[in-house]
């Protein structure tokens, strides 16, 4: 015997990469479950015209459908991620979808303004338990090197959640009725949920934490002391403000002369979704490659000028423009959630909720002011308010091209 010590065991990483079945069953359940969220949530975006006219409410008005939804999924979202600490990020996600679908399913009888909202307002603390704590899994579960393609899939999910929840409602509503319509979207949530209880792997990194509320209060005063996260948390708000802004109104525009196209041409036009899934996946691996601050700030200046073409009289350039904006906000999205992820070396939970309520405050605080723009100011009062936050958003983009992906522990 030569007296040395035995060498120590290598430590294996048993975190997801890309190429093996895990990361192919990982992928489908997560883009199931983001398809679902989008399309129970956003479903209503093209009935907005309809709301107004079976109930007697103005477009702004109309819009609370699904502005006071994101409203209460924002606030719900602090508190997912110390949730899913307590219970697991598995079993919450599922919680979330079933009784979302069970909950939009019901939706789709309510008789009256008041219950609808009332309604929606529930889905919105149903749906707080999945967007951030998937992307809490992802970040615990998938190796760094496959996160970015990750993410930009679960993302890709979203958008095409977001897209089909538009499209089968307006081609719904069409033929059917807006109820049979928000009825057909409650009935895919029930099956995406059934996609993830039989394909979603079990957590192998998460660490069960009780959840106390002084503690979490603590977590989110050091999140908002990093030099970066508050930035990439305002990023979030400005994209998703200037982005819901745009489908909010856009339907009202589109709807009405000169255009006058049927709610199921108007549903076809949010097939640009589907760009969004092309650049969440592509915009999120590049900037894995480049770096996320070398990248972020062209998705602000190609929303940049989709807005500009939005503003145009001529069908195909809005239909472009919003092609334009939507490959921008996926593409930002994408990038901003992959870093917030990676920055908060510590409670990723928390850092990720945060992220998300101040993407989905953007959404209920800018999509509805955005309304007061469109009553008074039409399609070009929208367009020079969306360009505003744009801009805001670039000034952000720009700011962080120096910070480094992870905080100093």
């Amino acid at each position: 015997m030569d007296g040395s010590s035995p060498a120590a065991p290598a430590v294996v990483d048993r975190r997801i990469r890309h190429g093996t079945p895990a990361f192919r069953r990982t992928n489908l359940a997560l883009f199931s479950s983001g398809f679902a969220t989008f399309g129970l949530l956003y479903c209503v975006q093209p009935l907005m015209p309809a709301f107004s006219r079976d109930f007697g409410v103005d477009a702004a008005t109309s819009s609370l459908s699904l502005s006071l939804t994101t409203a209460v999924m924002a606030v719900g979202m602090l508190f997912a991620g110390a949730i899913s600490d307590a219970f697991g990020r598995k079993p919450i996600m599922l919680a979330s979808l079933l009784s979302s679908s069970v909950l939009v399913l019901l939706t789709a009888v309510t008789p009256s303004w008041g219950l609808l909202l009332a309604a929606r307002a529930l889905l919105g603390v149903t749906l707080a338990g999945l967007p951030a704590v998937a992307m809490t899994y992802l970040s615990e579960e998938v190796h760094g090197e496959s996160l970015g393609f990750a993410m930009g899939l679960y993302i890709g999910g979203n958008a095409i959640g977001g897209m089909s929840g538009r499209l089968i409602s307006g081609f719904t509503a069409d033929h059917a009725s807006w109820r049979v319509a928000v009825g057909v979207i409650g009935a895919l949530g029930l099956l995406a949920a059934f996609l993830v209880a039989k394909g979603l792997p079990p957590s192998l990194h998460f660490e069960k934490r009780k959840a106390h509320p002084r503690a979490l209060v603590a977590v989110f005063r050091d999140l908002l002391k990093d030099t970066g996260l508050p930035w990439l948390f305002a990023e979030g708000f400005l994209l998703m403000g200037a982005f819901v802004t745009i489908y909010n109104y856009v339907s009202f525009r589109l709807l009405a002369p000169p255009f006058s196209l049927s709610q199921s041409h108007v549903g076809a036009i949010f097939m640009v979704y589907l760009i969004g899934v092309g650049a969440s996946a592509w915009m999120g691996a590049l900037a894995g490659k480049l770096g996320r601050g070398k990248v972020m700030w062209t998705a602000l200046v190609i929303m940049l000028v989709g807005v500009a073409l939005s503003a145009s009289s001529v069908i195909w350039a809005i239909v472009v423009g919003i092609a334009m904006i939507t490959f921008g906000f996926f593409g930002g999205h994408s990038i901003a959630s992959g870093w917030v992820g990676l920055r908060a070396n510590k409670a990723k939970a928390h850092a990720s909720s945060m992220y998300l309520f101040s993407y989905y405050m953007g959404s209920s605080i800018a999509g509805s002011l955005g309304g007061v723009f469109w009553t008074h100011g039409g399609w070009h009062g929208v367009a020079i308010y969306v360009t505003v936050l744009v801009l805001a958003g670039l000034v952000i983009a720009i700011k962080l091209r120096g910070l480094k992906p992870q905080a100093a522990s």
